[in-house]
């Protein structure tokens, strides 16, 4: 039932939502949005102020595979198949690898810090710093320990080091290895010449002075020896990216609190990389003029050798000169030789490309290039372009997907398809290439058989010059590609050109950005109070203003009655001029409205939903405001379960209702008077264990007809009608119900039973009674009840508002000032 009630509110709160409240509710509360918007911004002035700067710098490259215009496809030296080239993306895997990091780190030695003391830290000053460090590459140096260096004259430092506690870690960046080192001491301090060796127990380097530098004397210095391995690891977060997709164009992007050292990092690994992709792209060559040079000092030994025994041949013989016919036999039988050799490595070249086609699944750039030939069919160029490029595709797609990967499954079958399609050309060239074979060597067999004819001696003389001429045909080859090898190595053109340097031109840090945390500041303090007052507000179930009694009820308000710093609940007897006075005698003049023209006594009935909303004080002081105004008032106590009315009267609770409900004393009897003229009081008495029953007796008929005839006003204090039924049952005798409702105190969906009542017309003449109300900015707007919903807690002063209510206590500057 109770969370029924609670969902009807809600729904009937949804129904009356009021934009303007909710926007002034927010409105009152400024002093809170002022008190956070003042921390916000002391908050983001620390931060930016505090906060170290970070800085960023970018440089951009191009990646263009260049060849020597020297060089054509053909030839070996400088052959690439072809065909979309990874090599963008090679390169910025490159700049993110360890093995690129260390080399670059370790040329610039950004393990060792130069550090100085700040205004909130130790500030890199690399770049700044006068001199420089060279490590004694045998010694081991004391890690993430700062090291100070105090130069007392330009000659002259002191080195001093405080420990941490425990054992102290050493590094040797020769080999990469790290010691423990155990101090003896908590610190280390020992004077030292500037140009000797500085040599302690931890640490072993030199101090080198940068040139202009004359004079150090004053100066203090912090060193910081890092891991190798953690600074490495640190630079690889380098972001390369490419500006556009689908360009050679890379942006180089480094972030830290020291642009120089940002600067000097960017460009450093640039040439660092542009160093090692020109001696990779010469490798080739490197190795084929090896080769070559090899095989030419083999090929002109033969050649010495065969001019040497052809010399010898000739002397031997006396034959110097062939004849006609021979001159003209040995010419056609060269160019023929020649032709053999070509058709053989052109069919030996076919075989090897053959071979890896059918043993490599995935191909790449590594496809044997075609050495000394020239590939007479162009669709073996294009298969194989084709299968390097779907193979490539192919290995891109297996870092992601599955193997039943629809569009890996059609790379696959594209792969299979060129390479049957390469393999039959390759089969068919081979063909071919042996048929042109084959007529090459049975026209030598025709020369030969004409040679033969020859005299013997000239025969021999035939026969060295044949080798003669095969060996001088492959030394000038020899000597042309050990030329071409020697050329492709010193005129290396390089594939990384630099478009943009890294340069520090002034650059404003990135973090702290102060505008933006000015920004979030002021945000988060609008925000924040914000927040707390919507979750302040959703979470809040308790009736705050009179405005919500008059939204979700339909039982008329009928006054106000607020807060008061009383010492009794005989308030309006003690301060008559309080403004808690006036509310309840604001209340004697409203609820005359509700009381039936002509009867001669009134009843007035208060209750409330729970205990503790005032009941009982709103009873006590409205049969004083009817006492002191010369009407004869009784206040009965029909609160069984819980009488307090006894203690704030001091009169005895010995004896009463209970007594004479019960028969044991009579009416008169239980009828007490109190200090306050024309009010008599009858008190609760004995707590009995039937309440409920006591009051349906027709002693209650007979109580209630007596004092109706016997008191113009007749004021019952009941027991709540949210705990128990008893106030219900007296509402049969009253001419009035006051529904006390307390701020802040009483739930929205308790006086929610008794409004349904009054709209289903079991219950007439009742009315909320809004109780302990104070005005507070966070309730919104003011409300405009004028004089009948009272004075208390600032309600409708006007023109009384002056000297009216002397009785109050006026709040001290100190607490006006909290207010």
């Amino acid at each position: 039932m109770e969370q029924a009630n609670k969902f009807d509110v809600n729904i009937e709160e949804l129904k009356s939502f009021d934009v303007k409240e909710y926007v002034l509710k927010v409105i009152s509360h400024w002093k809170l949005f002022l008190a956070m918007l003042f921390l916000g911004l002391l908050i983001a002035f620390f931060v930016n102020k505090r906060k170290q700067r970070i800085y960023s710098l970018n440089s951009v490259i191009t990646v263009k595979e260049e060849q020597n215009p020297l060089f054509t496809s053909s030839t070996n030296i400088a052959f690439n198949w072809g065909g979309p080239s990874d090599k963008v993306e090679t390169i910025i895997t490159i700049l993110k690898s360890r093995t690129h990091n260390e080399k670059v780190v370790k040329k610039l030695k950004y393990y060792i810090q130069y550090l100085q003391e700040g205004s909130f830290r130790k500030v890199d000053v690399y770049g700044k710093v006068p001199f420089e460090l060279e490590l004694d590459s045998t010694g081991y140096q004391l890690l993430n320990v700062p090291i100070r260096l105090d130069f007392l004259q330009d000659d002259k430092v002191n080195v001093s080091v405080k420990f941490d506690d425990g054992e102290q870690v050493v590094m040797n960046y020769n080999e990469n290895q790290k010691n423990k080192y155990l101090a003896e001491g908590d610190s280390f301090s020992k004077e030292y010449n500037v140009f000797d060796l500085i040599q302690t127990p931890f640490s072993k380097f030199a101090i080198k002075k940068k040139r202009g530098v004359y004079n150090l004397a004053g100066k203090t210095y912090f060193v910081v020896f890092k891991s190798f391995d953690g600074t490495v690891k640190a630079y690889k977060s380098i972001n390369a990216k490419t500006l556009t997709k689908g360009t050679s164009l890379i942006e180089l992007e480094l972030k830290g609190p020291n642009k120089k050292k940002i600067e000097d990092y960017l460009n450093t690994t640039i040439e660092v990389l542009d160093e090692d992709q020109r001696e990779q792209k010469i490798q080739y060559a490197i190795k084929t003029k090896e080769y070559i040079d090899t095989v030419f000092e083999l090929a002109s030994t033969n050649l010495k050798t065969i001019e040497r025994d052809l010399g010898s041949y000739k002397q031997k013989n006396k034959v110097y000169n062939l004849s006609v016919e021979g001159e003209s036999l040995i010419a056609q039988v060269s160019d023929l030789d020649l032709k053999q050799q070509q058709i053989t490595d052109r069919l030996q070249y076919y075989k090897n490309l053959e071979n890896y086609i059918r043993s490599h699944k995935v191909v790449g750039n590594d496809i044997p290039a075609p050495v000394n030939v020239t590939i007479e069919d162009p669709n073996i160029s294009k298969n194989i372009v084709e299968l390097v490029e779907f193979s490539k595709q192919k290995k891109n797609l297996e870092r992601t997907v599955t193997s039943d990967y629809p569009l890996l499954k059609k790379v696959n079958n594209e792969i299979e398809i060129t390479r049957e399609v390469l393999l039959e050309n390759i089969l068919n060239l081979k063909n071919a290439t042996q048929v042109n074979l084959k007529n090459v060597q049975k026209r030598l067999g025709t020369y030969n058989s004409r040679l033969n004819t020859l005299p013997k001696k000239e025969q021999g003389l035939v026969k060295f010059q044949r080798d003669y001429n095969l060996t001088a045909a492959n030394y000038e080859y020899l000597k042309q590609k050990q030329y071409e090898a020697g050329t492709a190595i010193a005129a290396n053109v390089s594939d990384i050109k630099v478009l943009d340097k890294a340069k520090d031109v002034g650059q404003a840090p990135i973090s702290p950005r102060p505008l933006f945390n000015y920004l979030i500041a002021i945000m988060l303090s609008f925000g924040l109070p914000f927040l707390y007052i919507i979750v302040k507000e959703a979470l809040n179930n308790k009736i705050a203003t009179v405005e919500e009694i008059e939204k979700l009820y339909e039982i008329p308000v009928l006054g106000v009655i607020g807060r008061g710093h009383i010492d009794s609940y005989l308030a309006v007897f003690d301060k008559p001029k309080s403004s808690l006075a006036e509310s309840f005698r604001a209340l004697r003049s409203n609820i005359q409205f509700l009381f039936k023209k002509g009867s001669k006594s009134k009843t007035i009935v208060v209750t409330s939903s729970v205990s503790g909303e005032g009941k009982t004080l709103c009873s006590i002081n409205m049969a004083s405001v009817f006492a002191m105004s010369d009407k004869k008032t009784i206040l009965v106590g029909l609160d069984l379960r819980k009488p307090k009315l006894h203690d704030d009267f001091n009169v005895s609770n010995e004896v009463g209702v209970v007594n004479y409900l019960i028969g044991q004393k009579e009416l008169i009897d239980i009828i007490q008077q109190t200090q306050i003229p024309n009010l008599d009081i009858i008190t609760s008495g004995p707590i009995p264990p039937n309440p409920s029953e006591l009051l349906l007796t027709d002693q209650t008929n007979a109580m209630m007809a007596y004092l109706k005839e016997n008191y113009d006003y007749v004021i019952i204090d009941t027991p709540p009608v949210g705990l128990v039924a008893d106030a219900i049952e007296l509402f049969k005798y009253t001419d009035a119900i006051m529904y006390i409702i307390r701020q802040n105190y009483t739930q929205k969906g308790m006086p929610k039973m008794i409004d349904d009542k009054y709209k289903n017309g079991e219950i007439k003449n009742i009315s909320y009674v809004f109780n302990d109300f104070t005005i507070k900015d966070s309730y919104g707007y003011g409300y405009g009840y004028g004089y009948g919903y009272g004075y208390g807690g600032g309600y409708g002063y006007g023109k009384y508002g002056n000297g009216y209510h002397s009785n109050d206590k006026k709040p001290s500057w100190f607490k006006k000032l909290f207010k």
